[in-house]
């Protein structure tokens, strides 16, 4: 992706996710309840494809990464919130 290292922008990436992907960490945009809304079923997804190949502690810390995330974002969606990086 542009800014990692590739060439890909970002608005031809057609996924919920991208609100997350595609901000910058100092300064960008609050995520609503609506968009997190939107995130949890494919952070779901993914946690549930990774959960089979956990011998890797790299890859079972970032499971356990996307499983805390999920873990805030429902609190988000249940108390209609907006998450704040800061």
């Amino acid at each position: 992706m542009n800014g990692f290292g590739g060439e890909r922008q970002w608005r031809s990436v057609s996924t919920t996710l991208a609100p997350l992907l595609n901000r910058p960490d100092d300064d960008g945009p609050d995520l609503t309840p609506t968009q997190y809304a939107a995130m949890l079923p494919r952070l779901e997804a993914i946690l549930d494809q990774r959960q089979s190949d956990d011998s890797d502690p790299v890859i079972r810390w970032r499971i356990e990464d996307v499983r805390q995330l999920i873990t805030v974002l429902r609190f988000c969606v249940d108390k209609d919130v907006e998450l704040i990086f800061g």
